[in-house]
């Protein structure tokens, strides 16, 4: 992005750099919520500045009181919360503030990015409507005026078509565009500090990569101080000037980027940074190695070379590995095989049919893990709701447990009799779980209605599942909303596991956990496969948990499997262009590193454009 400040946007950040003093001051800040009569503390005597054009990092997991604290600098708790303390923002105290006075400084002053754009932007609006709506609010100016504005915030965020995006409502954009559009709406009144509540949690690695080079973009054109709460260690080590380390509400340790990575103080920020999964983690490697590989395949592979021989060169690697697998499982019959297979969304009202995959090939054989990976809109998740039957196939062959479902009806006797070999665990396991069931029903559940145990004997394998899933056994009486996030998804594994499937399809089941929940499950799913000896189909879009988990990995594009091999021929000696990108654009939890790995991307980028 060019560095020229685009029609009066930022127009005042020479200002800001000259003036004296941190644009946020945090003092004792202390955040409780009343629960059941009584006063539960969220954050404890919070200390932390932010200066003009820097970025602070408040990181920890879950429940650590990063958010709470944040979102009570503007007042956006709800009406349960008791916040003490001073906030001082430009030396102005923001807790004092009247109603109206904190209603004019939020937009105008201060700007959050929310984590999930969909929640956080009015459906029924357009995109456009938003940004015109929040321009004129703060400031008095015609609606030509303001849409004239909004149009150039949503260049300045790099949106491909801003007069598309501008009469686009929220839905009709991806994840990273609805992204783009919320920081352009957080950035229309030219805020001072900007506050970015985990702002790539759900995003594509590649599109995060883009997000993460936005807002370091704008941090350095506008000036604005940035507060980044996040999980995410590669995220912080990206943008990070700061960190501030967060645990049971209280911050444990300070200190710059370079000094909590290199030289971290706190027992428990060296166990933040221990639980990240790494690429290199897999086989001991470092991701020093990789970045080095990762640059030598990048310059061999950027020579010139015809389209139609590259197609045919991935067409003979494709071959050769299918034979190379059949050759390693050779008494093996395969526990689900794609032959040529295609996949179509069927059509719905004037909403023409969508092809989704095509000439998809992908064995799994038993006690395999295969890593299924590529980016939103690649077609992966199809792929893993067609192997249990939830999407039809509109050619090719399809055979779950030697049974071809290719052209079965999802009412079919077959059809239920091969779900009965498959398990499913999915991405969020709050929406997977019946709400007003107790988990010990939920895991019960498909035992029961396959007849597979009932009474007693249904009760002792509720109880043996929970054990395998390493929960207690008293939780089998929780309802869902008792539990964190990481247990849900462990409840998730252990209804998947009921029925001892011989074929296990994990859709990005631990892309919304914190990086320590996020080890324990891994480590629990590791355990598990290697006990039990089922087949996964591991979807996802993190390579580094493909790195820790699959033998195997596949690489899908645009509906397309365009590379596909062992993890270390995949990860340590990528061929085709598209891998040689996903793999740049994965964030590492080292700031130096980090600075290598994003101008290896840059290049990369450069030259295949």
């Amino acid at each position: 992005m060019s560095t020229q400040v685009i029609g009066g946007i930022g127009d005042t950040g020479a200002d800001r750099s000259s003036s004296q003093g941190p644009v946020l001051e945090v003092r004792n800040l202390s955040v409780d919520f009343g629960v059941d009569k009584k006063w539960v503390p969220a954050a404890i005597d919070l200390n932390y500045e932010v200066k003009a054009g820097e970025v602070l990092a408040i990181v920890g997991e879950s429940g650590s009181g990063k958010s709470a604290s944040s979102m009570s600098l503007l007042g956006l708790l709800p009406s349960n919360s008791r916040v003490t303390g001073e906030v001082l923002l430009n030396g102005k105290s923001v807790l004092t503030m009247s109603p109206a006075k904190l209603r004019q400084i939020r937009g105008n002053d201060v700007a959050v990015i929310f984590q999930e754009p969909m929640t956080a932007l009015n459906p029924v609006y357009t995109v456009g409507f938003q940004i015109v709506e929040t321009l004129r609010l703060h400031n008095e100016i015609s609606p030509d005026e303001a849409k004239q504005r909004a149009l150039r915030l949503l260049q300045l965020v790099e949106l491909p078509d801003p007069d598309k995006a501008f009469r686009s409502y929220p839905h009709q954009l991806s994840g990273g565009q609805r992204q783009r559009a919320m920081i352009a709406q957080s950035l229309s009144c030219d805020p001072k500090l900007l506050i970015a509540d985990e702002p790539t949690t759900a995003l594509d690695v590649t599109v995060q990569a883009e997000i993460l080079d936005l807002m370091r973009n704008l941090r350095n054109q506008l000036n604005s101080a940035i507060v980044l709460i996040t999980h995410d260690m590669g995220v912080v080590a990206d943008l990070a000037d700061r960190i501030a380390v967060m645990r049971k509400g209280r911050i444990v340790e300070t200190g710059t980027a370079e000094q909590i990575f290199n030289n971290p103080q706190h027992e428990y920020t060296r166990e933040l940074l221990a639980a990240v999964p790494h690429l290199g983690q897999g086989d001991g490697n470092d991701d020093v190695d990789i970045t080095a590989a990762l640059a030598a395949a990048t310059h061999t592979e950027l020579q010139t070379v015809d389209r139609d021989e590259l197609e045919r060169r991935e067409q003979e690697v494709l071959a050769q590995l299918a034979e190379d697998q059949a050759v390693a499982h050779p008494a093996a019959e395969a526990v689900l095989e794609l032959v040529d297979v295609a996949i179509e969304y069927p059509k719905q009202g004037r909403v023409p049919a969508f092809r989704a995959v095509e000439g998809a090939n992908l064995t799994v054989y038993p006690g395999q893990v295969i890593g299924l990976v590529g980016e939103s809109g690649s077609g992966k998740t199809t792929i893993g709701r067609a192997a249990v039957g939830l999407l039809p196939v509109a050619e090719g062959s399809l055979k779950v447990v030697g049974t071809d479902i290719s052209g079965f009806r999802p009412t079919a006797k077959e059809l239920v009799k091969v779900r009965r070999h498959v398990g499913m665990v999915f991405q969020d396991p709050s929406s997977s779980l019946n709400p007003r069931l107790p988990i010990g029903e939920s895991i019960g559940e498909p035992m029961f209605l396959a007849g597979e145990a009932k009474g007693g004997e249904l009760q002792k394998r509720i109880e043996s599942l929970l054990d395998q899933v390493e929960l207690p056994r008293s939780y089998r009486n929780r309802y869902p909303h008792e539990l964190s996030g990481g247990q849900k998804q462990r409840v998730g594994i252990a209804r998947a596991l009921s029925l001892k499937p011989k074929l296990m399809v994990a859709d990005e089941p631990t892309s919304a956990l914190d990086v320590s929940v996020q080890a324990k499950v891994l480590e629990l799913f590791q355990n598990l496969q290697r006990e039990l000896g089922f087949a996964c189909l591991f979807v996802t879009h993190d390579l580094a948990v493909v790195d820790v988990l699959a033998d195997y990995i596949c690489v899908m594009k645009r509906g397309r499997i365009v590379e596909q091999g062992t993890r270390d021929q995949i990860l340590r000696s990528p061929q085709d262009p598209y891998t040689q990108r996903l793999l740049a654009a994965v964030p590492l939890p080292d700031p130096e590193k980090q600075r290598e790995r994003r101008e290896l991307r840059a290049k990369l980028l450069a030259s295949t454009d």
